[in-house]
């Protein structure tokens, strides 16, 4: 008999490193959380509102399963087809789990890239699956790298477009070629979580290549530009089989109701989207500048962070155990395979001159 008697998880459970989210720092004085790339700006104040007037009447009973008020407004947005847009109720995150769980399984390859978002393969082993690194270069997603990875075995590629935590993109012509060498049974999902902040012209998230394909997935979320990161809301635009699988497996109430109002409120205030791109726009290259100066070597981003290279793995620990005693938190990318770096989401003006002022003089 066996010294574990008890239930046995599925293969590959037992591998899975937990996701490790940024830390929050302190509890006392004013910390500057900068590690987990919200929004400086926080939530829409007609979110505000909606989120609000939904606190007497939402308790008691069960939302709309089907995403109404929500998909309405993402559709009307972006232009889309509201039959094609499926909601999630933990940001992008569990759509990119659905997805998974439902493509993937035991004997299946699944590729991402060398610093891809931690849930891929999180996902992917989840569901028995195989996952396969493609390296990067010059902390960038490769093309070539991807399809010489791909097998009679793979099903699925997950790139995160811009991705976390380097802050580096693929063209839209590059995604194409990407989408153009996979075979037809592969599916591609392209994570747009920090999509609306690139103001690049050579940049698309994916909507037109999910309207041209069987096989393309485009993955967003509340949590980042529209400040929602609190009540977890996320969604996909899919062809139509895929949204059908998807809306098959997933929760039948996966959206509370107090995120459906909130969601379709921020969604519909476009000011306040174009203010937290303004903001973005101004100090993500501010904050790089300052930076380089300090002789630390910035990535290049069109997201809201910055990944900063150190020399070592023990001086990036010293640098971030300096900051934290300063209430100001960044985010450790060991796990990410970069020990060297710390990852720097762009914050209101005061907390990015405060990491400005703080790193100067941990360098002196």
């Amino acid at each position: 008999m066996s010294a574990f008697s008890g239930p046995v998880p599925k293969a590959g459970i037992a591998g899975i490193h937990a996701y490790v989210p940024g830390k929050s720092g302190p509890k006392t004085g004013k910390v500057f959380k900068l590690s987990s790339n919200e929004s400086p700006l926080g939530p829409s104040p007609k979110a505000l509102a909606a989120y609000a007037a939904t606190a007497g009447q939402a308790l008691a009973t069960y939302p709309d399963g089907q995403a109404k008020i929500l998909r309405e407004a993402i559709a009307a947005r972006y232009g889309l087809k509201v039959e094609n847009i499926v909601c999630g109720g933990t940001g992008s995150d569990e759509l990119l789990q659905l997805l998974a769980h439902a493509y993937l399984q035991n004997g299946d390859e699944a590729i991402y890239t060398q610093h891809g978002f931690l849930v891929y393969p999180i996902a992917i082993a989840t569901n028995d699956a195989l996952g396969i690194v493609a390296p990067e270069h010059d902390f960038k997603a490769d093309v070539g790298e991807i399809l010489s990875r791909v097998t009679p075995n793979t099903k699925m590629v997950f790139l995160a477009n811009p991705n976390n935590p380097t802050g580096t993109y693929l063209t839209f012509a590059e995604v194409k070629r990407l989408h153009q060498g996979l075979p037809s049974q592969v599916l591609l999902v392209l994570d747009g979580a920090y999509a609306e902040y690139v103001i690049a012209n050579d940049y698309e998230a994916g909507i037109t290549l999910v309207e041209s394909s069987t096989n393309v997935v485009m993955t967003r979320t509340f949590s980042k530009i529209y400040g929602l990161a609190g009540v977890r809301i996320g969604w996909a635009y899919c062809p139509p089989a895929i949204a059908d699988v998807l809306n098959r497996i997933r929760g039948p109430f996966n959206v509370s109701a107090a995120a459906l109002a909130a969601g379709a409120a921020a969604m519909q205030d476009v000011e306040f989207i174009d203010a937290a791109v303004a903001h973005n726009s101004k100090w993500l290259p501010w904050l790089s500048a300052e930076i380089s100066k300090l002789g630390v070597k910035v990535t290049p981003s069109v997201a809201n962070f910055l990944l900063m290279h150190f020399e070592t793995a023990e001086k990036a620990e010293a640098v971030d155990t300096y900051l934290t005693a300063q209430n100001i938190i960044l985010r450790r990318v060991t796990a990410y395979g970069l020990p060297q770096a710390l990852r720097l989401s762009v914050g209101t003006e005061e907390a990015n001159r405060a990491v400005v002022a703080a790193l100067t003089e941990f360098m002196k």
